[in-house]
């Protein structure tokens, strides 16, 4: 082994690539030893979809770069990531095309009973009338919904109908907001007897 020995200087790879001799440094049996100088850590990160929410980190079915480390010591042992595999990306499509067929149909259902509610025309509230155009008590939205379920069959949550103050007869406009992007627009007649 001592006869077969090779130099730092008189390597062929040292020698094309050039070196200070402040990099070398003599060692003890005579020959030159390189320093390296170390590079950055590279960053471990794994790709990985939430299950549930988690604090802190993201909401359920979301796409993160998660450092290995948390994902292993964190995420894993509680079951709340899953790392992502082409199978589960065309799955989460999938999920994801499903979500929005189902919003779309919703949506499109809500427009069609605002087309229903605004072709009907007046719905007719009867009160006990006092002096002038005075009427006892108000009409509620309840009052408007049990209208609406007597004369179209239909069943319309009250806290989705916003109705004015109304304490006189005459005509009002209620509406009905059936869809975050759908409000139907009905008119009211309020009459005394």
């Amino acid at each position: 082994m001592a006869s077969t020995s090779l130099s730092w200087t008189s390597s062929s790879w040292l020698q094309n690539h050039s070196f200070s001799k402040n990099t070398c440094a003599d060692t003890t049996n005579g020959a030159s030893a390189l320093t390296v100088v170390a590079q950055k850590k590279a960053k471990k990160l794994r790709k990985v979809i939430l299950k549930e929410d988690v604090t802190s980190v993201g909401k359920k079915g979301q796409l993160l770069d998660i450092k290995a480390g948390f994902y292993r010591n964190y995420l894993l042992p509680l079951g709340v990531a899953q790392i992502v595999t082409p199978t589960l990306l065309k799955e989460m499509k999938i999920e994801e095309e499903r979500i929005e067929a189902e919003k779309n149909r919703v949506k499109e259902e809500a427009q069609q009973l605002a087309t229903i509610f605004e072709t009907v025309g007046a719905f007719k509230v009867k009160r006990k009338g006092g002096k002038g155009k005075q009427i006892f008590g108000s009409v509620t939205a309840q009052d408007l919904v049990d209208i609406i379920k007597a004369q179209l069959q239909r069943d319309v949550d009250k806290r989705l109908v916003t109705l004015p103050e109304i304490r006189e007869t005459g005509e009002y406009i209620a509406e009905l907001k059936l869809h975050p992007e759908v409000t139907a627009r009905v008119r009211v007649t309020v009459y005394a007897n």
